[in-house]
């Protein structure tokens, strides 16, 4: 006399129905919860005033530049020297046509820097250029 197994009727198969709600659950929580990335600013400086000012809502098309009160050139994440603007911006201008070039320079820099750097951002054809003020009292 032999002996068979009985097998169980119920299906091995995961249930998939609400698997779309449970990845746009984990999408939204991942948007809500994400940062965006900061940029460190590594110089110090005091903007000056401006009796008017406009702020540009495209963010993603601003690349920075810091001048620091010790004459110090930081450029997005980085310590620069003047001469590495003009490779750095137009490799940036050629991935982005329509970058912005936002200067933030302390207020009691000696102007030649500035000339210095609209020189380099002009060879790398970065002629968009905003400079960073606060609004005065």
């Amino acid at each position: 006399m032999k002996f068979e197994k009985k097998r169980a009727s119920t299906k091995q198969e995961i249930p998939t129905a609400s698997l779309p709600d449970i990845i746009f659950m984990l999408l939204l929580f991942f948007m809500v919860t994400t940062t965006l990335r900061e940029v460190d600013v590594l110089v110090q400086y005091t903007l000056p005033e401006a009796k008017a000012i406009e702020k540009i809502e495209n963010k993603r098309l601003i690349s920075y530049i810091w001048v620091g009160k010790d004459q110090k050139i930081q450029l997005n994440d980085n310590l620069v020297k003047l001469e590495e603007i003009q490779k750095i911006m137009y490799a940036r201008r050629v991935a982005l046509p329509n970058v912005i070039v936002s200067m933030r320079i302390d207020k009691g820099s000696d102007m030649g820097i500035v000339t210095d750097i609209q020189q380099e951002l002009r060879k790398a054809d970065a002629r968009r250029i905003n400079y960073s003020a606060r609004l005065s009292n």
